[in-house]
Formats: C-alpha cells, sequence, structure tokens
C-alpha cells in the first residue's frame, strides 16, 4: 500500500503566522505601554520627588554665619572682633566610615581626644542633609597643606574659611566683657536652629551672653552646584547675611589696666563706677585668663592647669564671689541707725575693746583686742566710730536697731540682689534675716546673729561689684543709679527692656548724708593727732594726696576665732586668712569715681586694699588733671 503524503496548507500556516505577529505586536505594545507609563509617572507625577533627589546630589542651599558685632571700649579700643581662620569639617553624606576617616584625620591633623568625643556628639545630632559638622576650628598652614595633598582619598572633608571671635587684649578683659563658647547640646534645645545654623560658637559669659541676640546678626544662604566630591562648582544664588550690631561699652582700658597693675600677683577684685550715671568703669578678676583658648582650642594639659589652679583664674570673683563686706558695711549701719532714730552724732560710748549683750558672757571684741591689751577705742561718738571703725560701737547699734529695721534700711543700697542693667552674670549675695535663717539652716535668729551682723560679718555676703554699687550710691548721698556695662550701640538693642529705676535710700537728711561723708573723708585724711586719732587709711594713702576721697576699708574673716584667741596670720596657711576690702568714691564733693577693692586672703583692708584703691582713683583723676 503506498504511504501517505501530507501537504503544506498555507492558510493555516498564514493563520499561524498572523497570530504570532499579533501576538507579539501587542506584547511589544504592552512593553512599549509599560515603559511610556514609568516614565509618565517618573516625568510628571513624580518630577518634584526626583528632581528634588537630583538636586541635593548637585545644588545645596547652604546657611552663611553671620559676623558677630564688635565690642569697643569707651575710648573706641577693640575689645571683641572677628578673626579669619581656616575651619575642618565633615559632611556625613559623603562619609562611609566615619572611624576610618577619623583616623586617617589624625595622621594629618592634631586632633585630640576631647575634639574627637565633642565632634561625634554633633554629628550625631539630627541636622540638615549636607550640613558641614566642624571638626577643628583652626588649622595650621601645615594642616591645610597636609589636607590639601591628600583631598583626594578624604571623601566627606570640607576646609572652609571662617570668621571666629577674638579677643585682642586676652587676659586684661576677659571676665569683664565675657566670652562666647562652642554650641552644647544643651544649647541647641534652646537656641533657634534656623538663626544658629551656620553658628559654632553662642555668647556663654558677660557681655556676650546678655547681647547675644543684637550682637549674633541674622544667617545668610547660599545655593550652590557641587560636584560628586561634594566641592563647589558654582554659586547660583546668594542671600547675604546681616552682621551684628557694634556696641561700645562703659568700661575703659586704661582704668583697666591700672587696676590690674595695682592688684599686681594678688588675688582679688576691683569694680570701678562713675556714680554719675552708673557706667562701669573697670573690672578686674585677678587673675584672669585668655578667652582666645577657648575658641581656638587648647591640650587637655592647659585647660587641666586652669581649673585645677589655687588661684582659680576661670572664676570671675566680681560676679560670683560672695563675702562677708566686713566693716564697710558700717556706713550703712550708721544711716540706718540716724534714720530710725536710734542714734544722732552726739551719742557716746565708751569703747572697752569688747561688747557683751545683757545677760551673756561672750565677749564680742573689737579688731584692736589682743591678749594682753583689750583695745578699745575709749569714748567714741557716732564719727570716730566711723573713720576709728569702732566694732563695739556698731555692735551696740546693730542690737539697738533690730534685725527687722536693719536689714530694711540696708536693702535700700541693693544687699541681697543683682541690681545691674546688664550684668547677668552676677549672683544675688545674702541678705540674711529671721525668715532666711529659719529656712536655710532651720535655727532661729540668735541676738548674737543681729550683733555680727552690724560689722558686716556672720552670714551676711556681697559680691565686689555690689560693693562698688553701695559706694556709688553712698557718693550720691542716696540717689540710685543702676549699675551698665552698655554705653551706646549702632542700632537699635534686640535684648529685653532694661530694669526700671532703683528708688532712692528714703529716711536719711541732706544733714547726715554730709556728716557721713565727711566722716568716711577723716578714714583717708584725718592725720595721726595722737593715739587713736588718725583715720584707719591715712597711714596708707592719705599723705600727699590732692583730692578729697571718702572711703572705709573692711577686714572679712575666713576662719573662725575661738574666744581669747588671738588671730595670727603667721600661724594660718594662705588660704584662711583675712580678706581685705576697701570702698572709696572721689572728690568727695562732687564724685567722678566709685569704687570697691577686694584682695583675697590679704589681711587689713587699710593696708592692703587702700593703696589699690588709690592707684585707681589717681590714673582717674589726675590724668585727667593733667589732660586739662
Amino acid at each position: 500500500m503506498a504511504a501517505s503524503v501530507q501537504f503544506k496548507d498555507p492558510n493555516r500556516e498564514q493563520q499561524d503566522f498572523t497570530g504570532r505577529a499579533i501576538g507579539l505586536f501587542l506584547l511589544a505594545l504592552l512593553a512599549v505601554s509599560l515603559l511610556v507609563a514609568r516614565m509618565v509617572n517618573l516625568q510628571v507625577a513624580d518630577y518634584e520627588k526626583y528632581r528634588t533627589r537630583s538636586d541635593q546630589n548637585r545644588i545645596q542651599v547652604q546657611p552663611i554665619a553671620p559676623p558677630r558685632g564688635l565690642i569697643f571700649d569707651r575710648n573706641g579700643i577693640l575689645l571683641a572682633d572677628n578673626q579669619p581662620v581656616f575651619t575642618l569639617g565633615l559632611v556625613a553624606e559623603r562619609i562611609n566610615d566615619l572611624d576610618a576617616l577619623l583616623g586617617e584625620l589624625r595622621q594629618l591633623v592634631d586632633l585630640n581626644d576631647a575634639d574627637v568625643e565633642t565632634f561625634k556628639k554633633r554629628f550625631a545630632r539630627q541636622r540638615r542633609p549636607y550640613e558641614v559638622v566642624p571638626l577643628k576650628v583652626v588649622l595650621s598652614e601645615t594642616e591645610m597643606a597636609a589636607l590639601a595633598v591628600n583631598r583626594f582619598q578624604l571623601p566627606g572633608v570640607v576646609v572652609d574659611a571662617q570668621l571666629v571671635r577674638h579677643y585682642p587684649l586676652g587676659a586684661l578683659m576677659s571676665h569683664a566683657i565675657g566670652s562666647v563658647r562652642r554650641i552644647s547640646e544643651d544649647d541647641l534645645k534652646t537656641l533657634d536652629a534656623v538663626s544658629y545654623s551656620a553658628s559654632q560658637f553662642v555668647g556663654k559669659l558677660g557681655v556676650e551672653r546678655a547681647y547675644e541676640k543684637s550682637l549674633h546678626g541674622q544667617v545668610g544662604y547660599q545655593q550652590v552646584e557641587t560636584d560628586a566630591r561634594g566641592r563647589i562648582r558654582k554659586v547660583l544664588n546668594v542671600q547675604p547675611p546681616i552682621a551684628g550690631q557694634n556696641l561700645t561699652l562703659q568700661l575703659d582700658v586704661r582704668l583697666q589696666e591700672a587696676a590690674t597693675a595695682a592688684l599686681g600677683e594678688r588675688r582679688g577684685a576691683v569694680v570701678a563706677i562713675d556714680p554719675r550715671t552708673g557706667g562701669i568703669l573697670a573690672m578686674v578678676s585677678n587673675p584672669g585668663y585668655d578667652a582666645n583658648l577657648f575658641i581656638t582650642g587648647m591640650s587637655a594639659k592647659v585647660y587641666n592647669a586652669l581649673s585645677a589652679s589655687h588661684d582659680k583664674p576661670l572664676f570671675n570673683r566680681v560676679t560670683g564671689g560672695q563675702y562677708a563686706p566686713g566693716s564697710t558695711f558700717k556706713p550703712v549701719v550708721a544711716l540706718a541707725g540716724l534714720a530710725t532714730g536710734h542714734t544722732d552724732w552726739d551719742r557716746t560710748i565708751v569703747d572697752h575693746g569688747y561688747f557683751k549683750l545683757p545677760g551673756q558672757s561672750r565677749k564680742y571684741r573689737d579688731w584692736s583686742w589682743t591678749q594682753s591689751n583689750s583695745g578699745g577705742q575709749g569714748v567714741v561718738n557716732l564719727t570716730r566710730a566711723i573713720y576709728r571703725s569702732s566694732n563695739v560701737y556698731f555692735y551696740d547699734l546693730a542690737t539697738r536697731i533690730g534685725v527687722d529695721d536693719l536689714v530694711h534700711f540696708a536693702a535700700q543700697f541693693g544687699y541681697g540682689r543683682n541690681t545691674s542693667v546688664d550684668v547677668v552674670d552676677a549672683l544675688p549675695g545674702r541678705l540674711p534675716d529671721p525668715v532666711w535663717k529659719r529656712g536655710a539652716k532651720g535655727e532661729p535668729w540668735y541676738p548674737g546673729d543681729t550683733v555680727n551682723i552690724g560689722i558686716g560679718q556672720g552670714d551676711l555676703l556681697v559680691t565686689p561689684l555690689q560693693l562698688a554699687t553701695v559706694a556709688s550710691v553712698l557718693a550720691n548721698r542716696g540717689h540710685w543709679m543702676r549699675p551698665r556695662l552698655l554705653l551706646s550701640s549702632d542700632k537699635p538693642l534686640l535684648e529685653w527692656d532694661p530694669p526700671p529705676p532703683m528708688p532712692d535710700v528714703a529716711g536719711v537728711t541732706a544733714e547726715d548724708w554730709e556728716r557721713l561723708i565727711a566722716a568716711m573723708e577723716m578714714v583717708v585724711h584725718r592725720g595721726n593727732l595722737g593715739y587713736g586719732q588718725s583715720g584707719t587709711a591715712w597711714a596708707y594713702i592719705g599723705q600727699h594726696i590732692p583730692y578729697r576721697m571718702a572711703g572705709k576699708s573692711g577686714t572679712s574673716q575666713v576662719v573662725g576665732i575661738r574666744q581669747g584667741e588671738t588671730y595670727n596670720e603667721k600661724e594660718l596657711s594662705e588660704f584662711q586668712r583675712k580678706h581685705a576690702w576697701f570702698i572709696a568714691f572721689a572728690p568727695a564733693d562732687a564724685p567722678q569715681i566709685a569704687l570697691a577693692v577686694l584682695v583675697e586672703n590679704g589681711g587689713g583692708g587699710s593696708a592692703v586694699a587702700a593703696p589699690v584703691a588709690r592707684e585707681v582713683v589717681d590714673a582717674q583723676l589726675l590724668q585727667g588733671i593733667a589732660a586739662g
């Protein structure tokens, strides 16, 4: 049987081909449709999203730090300016391994462990994309050259020129004007994130802190095009920053130098005020420190030396030191006695060298008491009690006045609070009373507490700034001018409104003011007319003085002396010795300067602190006389 033969079916083949072609076409059309749909989605629906991502890789908006306002003294001498430096920073988005990069940088740049630890804290916080986080503020020329040579191996590393705060006079003005410090984690909780987006420092102390808003300025921005390594290729748009306001202070560098020289190597403080305006002319805390070290950086060894020093150069004694005022409080007690009618200028007592409360055996001694001689001033009226500083008279007077009336009157001079306009760091001191003692110590107020406060001892504490303010109020015969540092600014200030004026001291007659000041003049000018007749400061500063100065010395105990024991300075360590005070103003009839001088552990006030006051007043008045 013959085999069957199959013939091609052209129609069937045509149908199969057509079907396959249509299928492939539809498949291709679907693929093209998907591609078109995706392109439409990318180019239209998600255009803004992906353009933004692209721009972040190519275009950045960078904040520009505003130049900080300058600070001048009253004569136009520059106290704080801005210095151009090259800084090292890192951009997180361009770094793959931070620790490895830091290890490489340590081979090129001098970085200590504290620098790196501080940087890592800043690096870990929330920040803007591509924000530069500073690692080292000031690069040396050698470090800059090393970074430039190795830049291609250091992705994310940025070297940029910036302005940083600089204090041309260094330690001389460090405590007077304060300083800026690097922005900390705590600062970030209160500072405006936008305003400080380009700033590394913020005012932390003194004038820099008080007028931070005005000094800081307004941040600017620039839109830049960068390459893959983050280097700027083109600046597309700039909104320049607005510089901070320039401030002129009441401070006088010449007087600051005189006060610093007068203190020499001794620990202490000098505050000088123009009583006519309240302007603070000098504000010295000795020793000082160079605030530039906290900006440009210092080694751990240098910082430890500063912080561990027994002389405490970082401590501002003017505003933060609280000491018993000693006998400088006596003029206020005298006025309180006159105002309340518990004494007058003719009333006398017999000063035997000690005072006893009724029914008690304890003796409160005069400063002249010794084991072999009870001392004593003899018959003492109020004038003599002031110029000879009779403790016994003021023990007696304080108990007559009573603690409530005495504290109420003393509060009019600013004891127990910061009365300044703009010295924001100043502590309030302490004006104790029975309510305070019960709350602070859980004890009642004893009659002996009133005795002690009568000579400025016990729980009464003041700062040198407060005591200079008291001297200013005395110089003005009870009229108040709040102490202030600011003299003027080139634009309206952004800070708070100034506090209201202080009310003048009430209850004192014009005659009593003049007689008190005459008695304070005798402290300086009454010569040796016989035993016990000269003023306590006459032998040290009162001779050959070409103007009339009113003053009062004071001595503040650091350690207590038991009944029957004598204060022996030679047996005490340096830091257990008494503090020396002197307050003064001059010329006495029309004062141009009032001041307080503290010499820590200096011993007697007249012998140690009064000569410092004389040098400062000479620098203020005699130069003016010569210039005229």
